[in-house]
């Protein structure tokens, strides 16, 4: 039995999750396995994976998931499935700083639950794996009982039924009887899971079958046939939206737990082939990244049949929200500078319902709780935190945020950082949210701050701003469709940062009401506001082309908005 050595890695939150790490019996290939175990289970679960593929000069991690098997926390239980997509990018990010594995070295493995986590994590973080196998993926749990989902939906809005206990057995996910035991008799092993996780599995796989188009990384599905806890046709849906190299293998009478099954030496002998494969492949690019965003923006921009029944509705909810809306005073701000404005992006950081009557401020209450402005106050979070940590590390003394607006972000920053040498240039082609922004920075006896009119597109323009220690784009690329302009403007900012700066840049890959907005909101211009969306694979190497390589990353729960460290390269 290959040994294993014990190990932790801090969590985003700073909590210390254990994982373990087989090292390599014979030379060392350079090449890694990362494991990620199914729901209620842990990392020596795999002991047997481990030794029975053979692959004697790779090394193996795995961990056990926060609130599962020696990690702390409350049995299965997360703030939600965007704390398990950090901790998996943390863990990563541990085993490259720690052991030196290039992400393009490694293949992860995930099972059940985790594998639907692994495929967000994909689409959230971009890593540039080797490859991605994804084991039975709890796309859709059978929960048997009728309106279970619906009935734990609200049995939790009130407080009630926090946990939900397993009704599976040993031996209903796996025919060998040993196994079975060993599952049951497991002290490590919980069959606790709380709702809210429960819950959010379900919003989470919904989310991943509809960017599957997003992944390009190779990717294995393996599905059990014979499968008591989760539903197959979701699966078979994951994999034919996939767009890079996929390959699919159903074991047919095989239960859920395909790793101790009783004939799951013919899962290892597919697993272990498709490692060695992926392991083997040269390094390429991917084919367009931006591929299936751009089809689903051309999609968007030509709208429904000006004669069908969805226009219609449309056309009502237009007329709803440019009469009775207009009560709210985002509404009205949005009609008046246009929904993509700086003035509304404003608006929504101060967060302060109002309107005219009681009923106008109820409409904006709810108006600013959407979930896309809910996003992009964490974005806000996560710019000022990331920035706020690299200030710090790098001993930044010029920083410049080429479409700023009024920047109260920055002036957040700057309360904190008192460093007096740092010198910041806030840019806006808009000369209103200067003018607010040199208000505020009055207000506050800000005097290192200075705004400038000026082209965020422009090279030319950018370039003068050299050399900078920190660029910031933030919110803008996010508006136009066209990589060209992007390209442009990312080309400048290389110019202005000095090799071994650092450009802060955001993205979304994702929104979840994309026909809603195309069809009812407007730009400052008047025209119709058709957002497409970058998958995170698109930005990076957008960015990667200009000469920046990414560090980290953040982004909300719901995968909407990213926040993102790239290194000037020399």
């Amino acid at each position: 039995m290959r040994k294993s050595l014990e190990g932790h890695f801090s969590a985003a939150d700073r909590t210390q999750l254990f994982y373990r790490h087989w090292q390599p019996e014979k030379k060392k290939s350079g090449k890694a396995v990362v494991l990620f175990h199914r729901g209620h289970e842990h990392s020596g679960r795999f002991q047997e994976l481990v030794d029975r593929l053979e692959m004697r000069e790779t090394s193996f991690f795995a961990w056990d998931c926060r609130g599962c098997g020696k990690s702390p926390g409350p049995r299965g239980d997360a703030l939600h499935l965007g704390q398990l997509e950090s901790d998996m990018e943390c863990f990563v990010r541990h085993i490259e700083a720690v052991y030196g594995f290039r992400q393009q070295d490694m293949v992860v493995l995930a099972h059940s639950v985790a594998a639907v986590v692994a495929g967000l994590w994909v689409l959230d973080y971009g890593p540039k794996l080797a490859g991605l196998i994804l084991g039975t993926p709890a796309l859709k749990v059978k929960l048997y009982v009728p309106f279970a989902r619906e009935g734990l939906t609200a049995l939790s809005a009130a407080g009630l039924m926090t946990n939900v206990k397993s009704y599976v057995s040993g031996s209903a996910i796996t025919h060998d009887k040993e196994q079975a035991k060993a599952y049951d008799n497991d002290p490590l092993i919980s069959r606790n899971i709380a709702t809210r996780v429960l819950l959010d599995l379900y919003k989470g796989a919904e989310r991943l079958l509809k960017q599957a188009e997003d992944i390009q990384v190779p990717t294995q599905v393996l599905v059990a046939r014979a499968d008591w806890v989760i539903k197959n046709q979701p699966i078979r849906d994951l994999y034919e939206r996939l767009s890079g190299p996929k390959e699919i293998k159903v074991y047919r009478d095989f239960y859920h737990a395909i790793f101790h099954e009783k004939d799951r030496h013919l899962v290892y002998q597919d697993v272990a082939r498709f490692m060695a494969e992926c392991f083997s492949r040269e390094e390429t690019s991917p084919n367009d990244p931006g591929a299936a965003g751009r089809a689903r923006f051309e999609w968007l921009k030509a709208g429904p049949p000006r004669i069908s029944v969805n226009n219609i509705l449309w056309k009502i909810s237009r007329v709803s929200m440019g009469s009775l809306g207009r009560l709210s005073r985002g509404m009205r701000i949005g009609y008046k500078r246009g929904f993509s404005s700086g003035q509304m992006l404003d608006y929504v950081y101060e967060n302060k319902p109002r309107g005219l009557t009681p009923l106008g401020k109820l409409f904006d209450y709810f108006y600013l709780n959407s979930i896309g402005w809910v996003c992009i106050r964490q974005r806000r979070e996560h710019l000022q935190y990331l920035l706020r940590e690299v200030l710090e590390s790098s001993k930044a003394k010029s920083v410049a945020d080429i479409a700023g607006g009024p920047a109260r972000y920055m002036l957040n920053v700057l309360k904190d950082h008192q460093d007096p040498e740092l010198r910041v240039i806030i840019r806006d082609q808009d000369e209103n949210g200067l003018e607010h922004g040199r208000q505020l920075a009055a207000q506050k006896n800000e005097s290192r701050i200075t705004y400038q009119a000026a082209d965020a597109f422009d090279p030319k323009s950018l370039a003068t701003l050299e050399p900078l220690d920190v660029a910031i784009v933030s919110g803008l690329y996010e508006l136009f469709p066209d990589n060209a302009p992007v390209k442009r403007s990312l080309a400048g900012l290389a110019q202005a940062v000095r090799p071994g700066g650092y450009l802060i840049y955001t993205n979304q890959p994702y929104h979840p009401t994309l026909e809603l907005i195309a069809e009812t909101l407007r730009h400052a211009d008047g025209s119709r506001w058709v957002m497409r969306c970058r998958s995170t694979a698109e930005m990076d190497s957008l960015v990667s082309a200009a000469g920046f390589e990414k560090c980290r990353s953040l982004i909300d729960r719901h995968g909407i908005f990213s926040v993102s460290v790239a290194k000037r390269l020399p």
